[in-house]
């Protein structure tokens, strides 16, 4: 099931991230730079913020456990929804989740008008591969400093919805 979050649900959302990130990112990023980006991104003040400031976020439940999240943001640029993130404990992969997750962005995208669905991954993430099979297309590469001498080395890839 996927659902957007409770107000207490920042901190499920967290969790999520600590478990993840460090499977996900041990080969693309150091310890120091995975524990710097966690902390930059997924405090709960820095989540809230996000909340706050457009990000919508959806959790995908089986069993009432949380198995993953994704976050998206509509109008990012006028008519193109930003994925901003999108996650899946790595043991549930493998099962259409991430589609499922996905799925549920792009409709509400399409519902709200929105031509383009865009997002960034790390160069190195093999998460590429999974967004190309459904349809994304790389239209950019860019450096992006984060701070503390740290680069988010992404690709951008689009999406036509309409």
């Amino acid at each position: 099931m996927v659902r957007p979050p409770l107000p207490n649900d920042c901190i499920v959302i967290q969790a999520l991230a600590h478990e993840i990130w460090p499977e996900a990112y041990a080969s693309i990023l150091s310890p120091a730079q995975l524990a710097y980006m966690l902390d930059k991104f997924y405090a709960l003040e820095a989540l809230q913020q996000q909340m706050v400031g457009g990000q919508q976020f959806l959790l995908l439940e089986e069993d009432h456990v949380a198995q993953g999240f994704a976050a998206y943001q509509l109008d990012y640029t006028p008519g193109v929804t930003q994925l901003h993130k999108l996650y899946v404990r790595t043991a549930q992969q493998h099962k259409g989740w991430g589609s499922t997750l996905l799925e549920a962005i792009e409709q509400r995208a399409i519902q709200s008008g929105q031509h383009t669905l865009r997002l960034n991954v790390n160069r190195f993430n093999n998460a590429q591969f999974f967004y190309q099979k459904k349809g994304f297309q790389t239209v950019e590469t860019i450096d992006i400093s984060i701070g503390e001498g740290y680069f988010m080395e992404d690709f951008v890839m689009e999406k036509q919805l309409l």
